[in-house]
């Protein structure tokens, strides 16, 4: 059996399950704020200072923010896989201000105490030693640094998902190993101030194809693959009301201080 770390590189090798599951929020979302424009609301982007992110992907959360990094900041994106680091350079392109690395939370390969932001968004639950890479985030902040962690609850889009095709043999075997729920006192081990947020949200979905692209996306509801579309789509039909499937999402992040 392939280790999460395998899994996570083969799911992430390219873009395309990430951006399924990108469109549909920006497409469906009930919150017209936008998740990844709740959270740049939470970083503290001070004039000369250097931001390093972990598990960058396809570096899209940033698309959009560019124009904040001005003032002498400098970006530091990394991932573990270089199929995403490419996808973040097509994305952004070349800047003065931005570099690209493959790079491990659990290895992190830059100096004690560098950076004054570090990210680490929807991610950390990936991460096979949590408290070495926890660790190695800590090690590179500065004394007055801020380490940003973005996850999901417990009570989503997957469980709801898969309690509506329990029927089927489907089970959510999403990975739990960090979430809103458990965050807080695994961060708490290692830094001296931990701060929860939660983004308020939900899906309401009018084209039921959209949200089996994004089922077919997964890899944490067993059984899904075997399962014939046109019978996940019945059951998606079957709770709609007025033409519209309203999905629970619970989404939030992590503030810690060093």
């Amino acid at each position: 059996m392939l280790n999460d770390h395998n899994v996570v590189q083969e799911q992430y090798k390219t873009g395309d399950n990430l951006n399924t599951r990108i469109s549909i929020h920006k497409k469906y979302s009930v919150n017209k704020t936008g998740f990844g424009n709740w959270i740049f609301s939470h970083y503290k982007l001070t004039p000369d200072i250097k931001i390093l992110e972990l598990g960058c992907g396809t570096g899209d959360m940033w698309k959009e923010n560019l124009h904040l990094l001005n003032e002498g900041i400098q970006l530091y994106l990394t991932d573990i896989s270089e199929g995403m680091i490419a996808s973040a350079k097509n994305t952004l392109g070349e800047h003065t201000n931005i570099s690209y690395r493959i790079a491990d939370i659990e290895a992190i390969p830059y100096e004690s105490g560098l950076f004054d932001g570090v990210i680490a968004n929807m991610m950390l639950y990936h991460v096979p030693d949590l408290d070495k890479g926890l660790s190695e985030v800590k090690r590179v902040m500065s004394d007055k640094g801020y380490f940003y962690c973005a996850t999901y609850g417990e009570n989503g889009i997957v469980p709801y998902i898969a309690g509506l095709l329990r029927e089927y043999g489907v089970q959510d075997t999403t990975n739990k190993n960090f979430t809103l729920q458990n965050g807080y006192d695994i961060l708490k081990k290692h830094f001296s101030a931990v701060q929860r947020f939660d983004y308020e949200d939900s899906l309401a979905v009018t084209d039921i194809d959209d949200m089996l692209d994004y089922i077919y996306s997964l890899k944490n509801m067993s059984s899904v693959a075997e399962l014939a579309r046109e019978d996940i789509k019945a059951v998606l039909k079957k709770n709609m009301v007025d033409g519209v499937l309203s999905v629970p999402k619970e989404n939030g992040m992590f503030v810690c201080q060093k």
